[in-house]
């Protein structure tokens, strides 16, 4: 008959018990008898409420998740062309999505024979993190990817 290490609800070790007598133990206080560690020599078991035991980490998981932070990476894209005007307001969402803490990536997109004014493009960039002073961290400086010239800022801690 198979042996396993008893546990019981108050975390007491029991000894090594035969299975059948773990599993009376817990009838007799109506509860279960649950496989801590199976891999063990003997397998330890353990006395305890099962519901109550998968309630209990459903509620921490919850916690963890309620407690964790999620990125955000909000994009503005911008073109070549952009009047003065349009880059401000571009800008103050900027400085909007940086103070509610979220990434935000500038995307400025080529159309056609824009590509050959690639200096324009950093141009625009060099601007933006001009007016942004220190209200940004680069986290990724600008970058060629396909026809869009890309940067990624963060918040200032």
């Amino acid at each position: 008959m198979p042996k396993v290490r008893l546990i019981d609800e108050e975390g007491n070790q029991v000894g090594i018990i035969s299975n059948r007598e773990a599993l009376e133990k817990a009838y007799e206080k109506g509860l279960d008898l649950v496989e801590v560690s199976p891999k063990s020599k003997p397998p330890v078991c353990k006395i305890m409420d099962y519901g109550k035991y998968k309630y209990k980490l459903e509620i921490a998981e919850k916690e963890r998740k309620k407690n964790r932070t999620q990125i955000v990476v909000k994009e503005i894209k911008i073109r070549p062309k952009i009047d003065i005007n349009d880059l401000k307001t571009k800008e103050n969402h900027i400085k909007r999505f940086l103070k509610n803490n979220n990434k935000v990536k500038i995307t400025v997109m080529f159309r056609g024979r824009e590509i050959v004014h690639k200096d324009i493009a950093r141009e625009l960039l060099d601007q933006i993190l001009e007016d942004m002073e220190d209200k940004c961290v680069v986290e990724q400086p600008p970058k060629m990817e396909g026809y869009n010239m890309t940067m990624l800022l963060g918040p200032s801690s």
